[in-house]
């Protein structure tokens, strides 16, 4: 089977990866000359665990090709997908621009049936307006071929992304003929051998699912942060409240862990977007505004414990920070809440030494040199008046705290995704606050 995936993002790079490794040819597509140069020479735009070795391996075999013209692979190809950038528009809304692009380019070269399946994630209604797109470019040309367009959006978690791809919960497919039906499974056969689900819906519904998914994730994130705070207003410990209802099947563990606020490609763009869709259709998205509004404060959340500590004044104090990516495994910055408190704590006068093991390129690149780069994780902490865990790296789940504590100047730990055991740092001599734990802020 032969396929093109316009966009080599995180969706399209993952996409074409994973399916040239079940033997489907895959010719993946970008404007950007350079990029696609760097992917024929193995260097990749993004971070995730083991991608680098899985291109390699299909562009070696000859399953997996780069190029920047999509028209030279239109006619030999059976389904196109795209899955260019959404990003949100100035109102929060999801910019469409690219995706048309690529479906006028599609009209404009298009010489007989295709299927094109939109990867990207996309409001409500915009496979109508790419399949109005693609016919107008038909009709400019005076030409009449037959196409449909289909939904596929991605479920893939940054650092879990080719475990979610080859061996997904589920996969949803919105398509509105039997011929798309029919190449959409044909396509995923090799993916549903071990009894994955693959669910075909009409095309809004699937457009419709991925926006619901990540706002329910969201709102579950948000609700369990505005618990702990509450728990730590009342002496509760929002650890214990998190197993308590985590027990009760109806709810689940997962997305039950307070911190320091979400972040990254979907979660904040996606919810914004729900919430312009339903405006445009009159209609107030209320739970999903006050998550948004939740997930805003938590970011503060630890500045404000410092504050609070330092008797508001950060002027000329040392803080270390751990973890600059918005979650393990990734290098991706954007929505990170390790910006925020880097710029306030910035303007507050403090000194901020950082570092991650991934994203400290990431961050030079968004915001240059106002804080210092360390050289490791203990390097961070030297003569530091705090320890700041924003992004719960495995490396930094069981450090040398004797070391630690020698090297800083004001044993002092803010645990942001509540990963350290708070008795054991107190008999140590460090004083520690989390998220929502028995008022642990010990100020």
């Amino acid at each position: 089977m032969n396929i093109a995936i316009v966009g080599t993002g995180y969706v399209g790079l993952v996409t074409g990866t994973c399916f040239s490794e079940m033997g489907v040819h895959v010719t993946c597509i970008d404007v950007l000359e350079e990029k696609i140069n760097n992917l024929k020479k193995g260097i990749l735009p993004i971070y995730e665990p083991s991608l680098d070795e899985m291109v390699m391996r299909n562009h070696q075999a000859g399953r997996l090709n780069f190029t920047t013209d999509l028209t030279s692979c239109l006619d030999d190809v059976e389904i196109v997908f795209s899955a260019v950038g959404t990003p949100p528009d100035e109102d929060g809304s999801a910019d469409l621009k690219y995706v048309l692009e690529v479906a006028r380019s599609i009209g404009k070269h298009l010489n007989k049936y295709i299927l094109v399946v939109t990867k990207s994630t996309v409001p409500v209604g915009t496979a109508q307006k790419v399949k109005a797109t693609i016919q107008e470019e038909l009709d400019k040309r005076g030409v009449s071929v037959k196409f449909d367009v289909a939904s596929n959006p991605e479920f893939l978690k940054e650092g879990d992304a080719i475990d979610d791809f080859m061996k997904p919960d589920r996969v949803v497919v919105g398509v509105d003929s039997e011929k798309a039906k029919e190449l959409m499974g044909k396509l995923y056969k090799p993916f549903m051998m071990n009894n994955y689900r693959l669910i075909f819906t009409d095309v809004p519904s699937a457009e419709m699912i991925k926006y619901a998914a990540n706002s329910m994730l969201a709102t579950r994130i948000s609700f369990m942060n505005d618990i702990a705070n509450l728990c730590e207003l009342v002496g509760a410990d929002v650890n214990m409240v998190r197993k308590g209802i985590g027990a009760d099947t109806r709810i689940g563990h997962k997305f039950l862990y307070p911190g320091c606020g979400y972040g990254g490609s979907c979660f904040p763009k996606d919810v914004k977007a729900l919430i312009k869709t339903a405006e445009r259709e009159g209609y107030s998205m209320k739970v999903l505004n006050a998550v948004e509004e939740v997930n805003e404060k938590q970011k503060r959340i630890l500045f404000q414990k410092l504050l609070q500590y330092f008797k508001g004044n950060l002027r000329g104090k040392r803080f270390a920070l751990w973890g600059l990516a918005f979650k393990p495994e990734t290098d991706d910055m954007r929505e990170a809440p390790s910006l925020v408190l880097i710029d306030m704590m910035v303007n507050a006068g403090a000194i901020v030494k950082v570092y991650d093991p991934i994203a400290m390129n990431e961050c030079k690149r968004k915001i240059g040199e106002i804080v210092e780069y360390a050289s490791c994780m203990y390097d961070a902490v030297l003569d530091a008046d705090a320890l700041i865990l924003v992004t719960e790296w495995k490396e930094f789940r069981l450090p040398s705290w004797g070391v630690i504590k020698r090297t800083m100047n004001t044993p002092l730990i803010l645990d942001g995704r509540n990963i350290y055991d708070e008795k054991e740092l107190k008999d140590l001599g460090f004083k520690y606050s989390g998220i929502g734990k028995n008022k642990s802020l010990i100020l």
